[in-house]
């Protein structure tokens, strides 16, 4: 295997059109939660895009790979449902990238992996799963002919092979609708401030969450994508490493206005399969973003058909749950997941996690 030492060469970005195609693969996964965050929360649009922008520029020059750069799914999850105000959401990210990049200095994080228990961290992911498409059923029932429509449209493209793209479709139609009511945006520069959207707030909700998402990330993120690098890219690039760049993302962008940000392992394998294979992937998506930026204002966005936004969660919710039960294979482990992920929806994803992390040493007998 060869070896990366996280410095992008001239080799290292190619701008082509499987390069173009490829910077799709991570946007499938960014766009519906971002938009959708941004319609439920205090969440600055415009800055959340910059915090992407940069930071797919940012990664995808240091290691010269299309590395994904996704929002933190629990966190963001649990502020689209209302678990989480955006204030906490700031201090949950600034946490969490404390402890990503302390994590990953002290080379700690594989350890981190196998104190909590993979299933545990499936688990999580199915309840995050749950309490999006509880949202979705929210969203949608104010106008469920959009909402069928737009289930359609998502149906049929996957039935022909299209399954990624049905989500930019419908993305682009409610894009449409919203261009159609209120007009195209004047471009304009998102304000430069600090916390732009408000002063991170700490909170036992916002410390649960946290526990939750570290332990997705350090499976997902670091662990997973680490293996994908090697196996997809044919590069040694450690989870330390990832774990380390996740750090130092969340506690640059968060202050920004942006979100918790990681390096997920699904939107890799996502830039692979649309045809990325260097950083210049990561240049053009980030370049797309910024642009964007520019011209995402708040009536635009109050614009777009929240049964459209509906649909978008019902295909982020079916990703997540699917990602969450695929590499189960014995019985123990399948009834640990779902068990955390219905005391999850029930009750709250932190004591999901604490009951599922007892019952997992428990079955370890320790």
């Amino acid at each position: 295997m060869a070896y990366s030492s996280g410095t992008a060469t001239e080799s290292d970005l190619e701008f082509s059109t499987s390069e173009l195609t490829g910077a799709l693969g991570d946007s499938v996964t960014v766009l519906p939660l971002v938009v959708a965050l941004a319609a439920t929360t205090s969440v600055s649009l415009p800055h959340v895009l910059v915090g992407f922008g940069v930071f797919q520029i940012v990664w995808g020059v240091y290691y010269g790979m299309p590395l994904s750069v996704e929002p933190m799914k629990a966190l963001i999850g649990l502020a689209i449902v209302g678990s989480l105000s955006y204030p906490e959401l700031a201090a949950a990210g600034l946490l969490a990238g404390g402890v990503l990049l302390a994590v990953g200095k002290l080379g700690l994080v594989g350890r981190l992996q196998r104190v909590v228990g993979e299933p545990v961290i499936r688990g999580v992911q199915f309840a995050v799963a749950l309490l999006l498409l509880e949202a979705a059923v929210g969203l949608s029932v104010g106008n469920p002919s959009v909402a069928a429509a737009g289930l359609a449209i998502v149906g049929l493209l996957a039935l022909v092979g299209y399954r990624h793209s049905s989500v930019l479709l419908v993305l682009g139609v409610g894009g449409l609708v919203a261009l159609a009511t209120t007009g195209v945006p004047t471009p304009r520069l998102p304000e430069l401030a600090l916390f732009p959207a408000g002063t991170p707030t700490m909170s036992g909700a916002a410390l649960e969450g946290t526990v939750a998402q570290l332990g997705m990330t350090v499976g997902n993120a670091a662990i997973a994508t680490a293996l994908l690098c090697g196996d997809l890219y044919d590069r040694d690039i450690s989870a330390d490493s990832l774990s380390k760049s996740m750090g130092v993302t969340c506690l640059a962008a968060v202050p920004i206005g942006g979100v918790p940000m990681c390096h997920g392992s699904g939107g890799l394998a996502g830039k692979y399969a649309f045809g990325a294979r260097t950083g210049g992937a990561n240049v053009i998506l980030g370049i797309g973003y910024l642009a964007l930026a520019l011209v995402a204002t708040g009536a635009l966005l109050a614009a777009f058909p929240l049964a459209l936004l509906g649909v978008l969660l019902v295909v982020v919710s079916l990703e997540l749950a699917r990602a969450a039960f695929e590499p189960v294979t014995d019985i123990r482990s399948l009834g640990l997941v779902v068990g955390v992920g219905v005391v999850g929806l029930a009750v709250n994803v932190g004591v999901a996690f604490v009951l599922g992390a007892v019952a997992w040493a428990v079955a370890r007998g320790e």
